[in-house]
C-alpha cells in the first residue's frame, strides 16, 4: 500500500491505491497510549498484574516483540502525534523550556502535522481524551491555547494540556475551558477519561464520517494514586518481591516465545538491593508502592474493555484499528512529596514506584525512562483491527522492528488518506516512518536505519545492529561509551560488540551524527530538569510577557480591590504588557506582587536586572527585590519611582553567593494606581574564581 502526497488546496494526487479489497468503508481508528508503563507489565507481555481486556486485544490481534517509543514522554507524543523525529517537530527535549533552538522550542511547530489535522482533511471526525503534554508549559500557565488539541486538529478535546496530575482532585480541559472535576469520593481520573472516551464513541455519527480517537491516560504515571479496593487485591501478590518476580516475568516471557530460550535476563540493577535484604517496614512500604502501581495498570485496562464493550454494541469493532503502546520504559524517578510522605493511595500523598519496581518493569532490559537502552525506549504494541488482519496473524508476534513515527503513516494507509506538501501555506516536513500494515498480512515494512537522542543518550538501529550510549545528567556525552549489540542473538543488550566490529560501531556513529545534524540535535543539553525549565537559553525570563504571565507567580489580597492582567492595548512595547490595577489599599494591607522564580547554575553568581514602566499617577512608587526564595530577605532592593511617562529602569548587579532558588519580585500598592510594567531582562553570569 502507498500513501497519497497531497499538495494542499489543489487537488494534485501525486500518488494513490485503494487500501484493501475487504474494505468496503474507511475504518475507525483508536490510538491509546498509556504513561510511564514498563515493556513487561501487561500480561500479555509477562506481567502478574491483570489486563485481561488488553490480553484480549493481543490474542485476537498482534503483538510487537520490538516496537520502539524515545524515552521521554513529551518527545515520544510528539513523534506519535506527527510521524517525525521529536527534534523536527520543536520537541528535542520536553515542554518545560524553549532552549532556543528549533529543535528545542518545547512545542510543536508549525512545520508539522498531527494525525488529527491530517485525517480531519481526510474526512475523519477527531477526537482525544487525556494527556497532552505537547504545548510549552510557560504557554499553558499563562493560557495561551495556540498548540492545545483543539488547534491542532482535534474537534473535541478532554483531558490535561501538562504533563502530570493527581487522580482524585484535578483541572481538566473541555474544549479550550478549564474545569474543576467534582468533588466526590468516587471520582477518579483514569476512570473518567475511560467514561469520556466511551461517550465520544456512543455519540458518534459513524454514517456520516469515520472516528478518529486518540485517548492518552496517565495511568501508570506518578503520583500513586488509587482506590483502597483495587490496591488490596495486589498486596499479597507483591510481597514475593522483585527478585523472584522478575524471574516469573521471564520465564513466562520465554514461554510465550515472546524471547528465545537463549536470551539471558539482564542482572538486577547494582543500585537495588536483594529483596530479602530489607528490613519487614522496607518490604512492607515497597509492597505497598508496586500494589498501587499494579492498580493503576488495572484501572485503564477496565476503561478499555469496556470501550471496546461500547464498540460491539455499536457493531464497529470489527471496523476499528486499535493501536495500544506506552510513551516510554518504565520510569525510576524518585517523586515525593504531598502534604504527607505516606504510601497509601490517598489523594495528599504524591510519590513515585522507585528505581526497584521499575527494574521488574523493563524485564528482561536494562535501564529505564531517560535512556535509550532497550528498558527506556521498549514499548508493547498491540494491534487488534478484525478486518484488517489476516486470521492466521492473530495471536502472533510480528519480529520487525517499529516505531512510534509509523503510527501516522499506518492512519493515513488505513484511511486512504493523503499527506499534504504544504499546510496553511506553511511547508511541511516530510513523514519519517513506514506504514505497519504489510505486518497484518505477514509481509515486511522494511524498516530503514533509525535513530534516538534524549538528553545525550543516543542509539542508531540498522537492521539487527544497534549502537547506544548513556550520558549521565549534569554529564558530557562521551563517544568512547558507545557499545554495540546484535539485537537478534542479544536483545537484551548483555554483549558489548564494540571492540570485536569497531568499524561497523564507527560506521554508525557517523550515520547518526549526519541524522543528529540534518535535524538539529546539536548542541545536547545535559543540565539538570530545573535549570533547563527555569533557565532555557532564549527565554531566561518571560519578560515581554509573551505567554502572558506564564511562569509568573502573583500574590494578591482582597483588601487591595487589584487585579494583574495582559494589556495588549496600550503597550510599552510589543503586543503585551503586564498591567497591574490597585483600587484601594488600606493602611494594613499588603502589596500585590509579581515573582519570577529563577535559580542559577552556578556556586557564584553575579545577577543584573532591567525593565521599563510607568503608571497612572505622577508620584507612585514601585520596589523591585531579587530576594531568596522564600527568606523575603532582599538580597538586591530598589525604590522606584514612576511617572506616566515609560522608564528604563536598570538596578545594576548584584552577586549570588550560593546556587540556590532566588525569586525577583515586584512589589505594588499604591492606592488608586495602574502600573504597566515590560521588557523585564534578567541575567545571570558566572563569576569565575581567579
Amino acid at each position: 500500500m502507498k500513501i497519497r502526497r497531497l499538495m494542499q488546496g489543489t487537488g494534485l494526487l501525486m500518488a494513490s491505491i485503494p487500501l484493501a479489497t475487504y474494505a468496503t468503508e474507511k475504518p475507525n481508528i483508536i490510538v491509546i497510549l498509556v504513561d510511564d508503563m514498563g515493556y513487561s507489565d501487561l500480561g500479555c507481555y509477562g506481567g502478574e498484574i491483570e489486563t485481561p481486556h488488553v490480553d484480549k486485544l493481543a490474542e485476537n490481534g498482534l503483538r510487537y516483540r520490538q516496537f520502539y517509543n524515545t524515552a521521554r514522554s513529551c518527545p515520544s507524543r510528539a513523534m506519535l502525534m506527527t510521524g517525525l523525529y521529536p527534534h523536527q517537530a520543536g520537541m528535542g527535549w520536553m515542554a518545560a523550556a524553549d532552549l532556543g533552538t528549533p529543535a528545542y522550542q518545547g512545542k510543536l511547530n508549525d512545520t508539522s502535522l498531527t494525525i488529527a489535522e491530517v485525517l480531519q482533511t481526510n474526512g475523519y471526525d477527531t477526537y482525544m481524551v487525556g494527556k497532552w503534554h505537547l504545548a510549552s508549559d510557560m504557554e499553558n500557565d499563562g493560557g495561551v491555547i495556540d498548540n492545545w488539541p483543539n488547534q491542532r486538529g482535534f474537534d473535541h478535546f478532554y483531558g490535561i494540556v501538562g504533563g502530570a496530575s493527581n487522580y482524585f482532585n484535578t483541572v481538566v480541559n473541555v474544549d479550550n475551558q478549564r474545569v474543576k472535576t467534582p468533588a466526590d469520593p468516587s471520582y477518579y481520573l483514569t476512570d473518567d477519561f475511560s467514561q469520556k472516551a466511551i461517550d465520544f464513541v456512543s455519540n458518534h455519527n459513524y454514517d456520516a464520517h469515520p472516528l478518529f480517537l486518540y485517548l492518552a491516560y496517565t495511568a501508570p504515571h506518578w503520583p500513586l494514586h488509587a482506590f483502597d479496593k483495587d490496591i488490596a487485591k495486589y498486596v499479597e501478590r507483591y510481597k514475593k518481591g522483585w527478585d523472584q518476580l522478575r524471574e516469573e516475568r521471564f520465564e513466562r516471557q520465554k514461554k510465550m516465545g515472546l524471547f528465545k530460550e537463549n536470551v539471558r535476563l539482564s542482572p538486577r540493577d547494582e543500585s537495588v538491593k536483594a529483596w530479602d535484604s530489607l528490613t519487614p517496614q522496607e518490604q512492607e512500604e515497597y509492597v505497598m508502592r508496586m500494589a498501587i502501581y499494579a492498580a493503576q495498570v488495572e484501572a485503564f485496562d477496565r476503561g478499555i474493555g469496556q470501550l471496546v464493550q461500547k464498540l460491539e454494541e455499536q457493531n464497529q469493532l470489527d471496523n476499528t484499528a486499535i493501536f495500544f503502546m506506552s510513551d516510554n520504559g518504565a520510569c525510576a524517578e524518585f517523586i515525593s512529596g504531598g502534604s504527607r510522605r505516606a504510601v497509601d493511595g490517598k489523594e495528599d500523598t504524591f510519590e513515585s514506584y522507585r528505581i526497584a519496581w521499575a527494574n521488574l518493569s523493563s524485564t528482561p532490559y536494562r535501564e529505564y525512562k531517560h535512556y535509550t537502552n532497550e528498558g527506556g525506549i521498549a514499548s508493547p504494541l498491540v494491534v487488534h483491527y478484525p478486518k484488517g488482519i489476516k486470521k492466521n496473524m492473530c495471536n502472533t508476534f510480528i519480529n520487525e522492528y517499529g516505531h512510534f513515527t509509523d503510527i501516522m503513516p499506518t492512519c493515513l494507509d488505513l484511511s486512504e488518506g493523503s499527506y499534504p506538501v504544504t499546510y496553511k501555506s506553511q511547508e511541511i516536513t516530510p513523514m519519517q516512518g513506514v506504514s505497519l500494515t504489510p505486518n497484518f498480512s505477514g509481509k515486511k515494512t522494511n524498516r530503514k536505519q533509525t535513530y534516538w537522542e534524549h538528553e545525550a543518550n543516543i542509539a542508531m538501529r540498522d537492521g539487527k545492529w544497534k549502537i547506544v550510549s548513556k550520558t549521565p545528567e549534569g554529564g558530557e556525552f562521551d563517544e568512547s561509551q558507545i557499545k554495540l549489540y546484535d539485537m537478534d542473538s542479544d536483545p537484551t543488550e548483555m554483549n558489548d560488540l564494540s571492540t570485536k566490529y569497531p568499524a561497523r560501531r564507527s560506521a554508525m556513529y557517523n550515520g547518526w551524527k549526519n541524522w543528529a545534524n540534518a535535524i538539529g540535535v546539536f548542541p545536547m543539553d545535559t543540565r539538570e530538569y530545573d535549570l533547563r525549565h527555569r533557565t532555557s537559553r532564549r527565554d531566561l525570563i518571560n519578560g515581554e510577557f509573551d505567554n502572558n504571565f506564564g511562569f509568573w507567580e502573583i500574590v494578591n489580597s482582597s483588601e487591595l480591590q487589584g487585579t494583574f492582567t495582559i494589556d495588549t492595548e496600550n503597550t510599552i512595547s510589543g503586543k503585551k504588557t503586564a498591567r497591574i490595577d490597585i483600587a484601594k489599599k488600606d493602611k494594613e494591607a499588603k502589596t500585590a506582587q509579581l515573582k519570577w522564580p529563577f535559580k542559577t547554575e552556578y556556586a557564584n553568581s553575579m545577577a543584573a536586572v532591567s525593565f521599563k514602566a510607568c503608571s497612572t499617577k505622577k508620584n507612585s512608587s514601585l520596589i523591585v527585590q531579587i530576594e531568596e526564595a522564600g527568606q523575603n530577605n532582599a538580597i538586591l532592593k530598589r525604590t522606584i519611582s514612576l511617572t506616566p511617562d515609560v522608564s528604563i529602569f536598570d538596578l545594576g548587579e548584584v552577586n549570588l553567593p550560593k546556587n540556590k532558588f532566588y525569586q525577583l519580585v515586584f512589589y505594588v500598592g499604591d492606592s488608586d494606581q495602574t502600573t504597566w510594567i515590560d521588557d523585564v531582562k534578567l541575567t545571570v553570569t558566572e563569576i569565575k574564581a581567579h
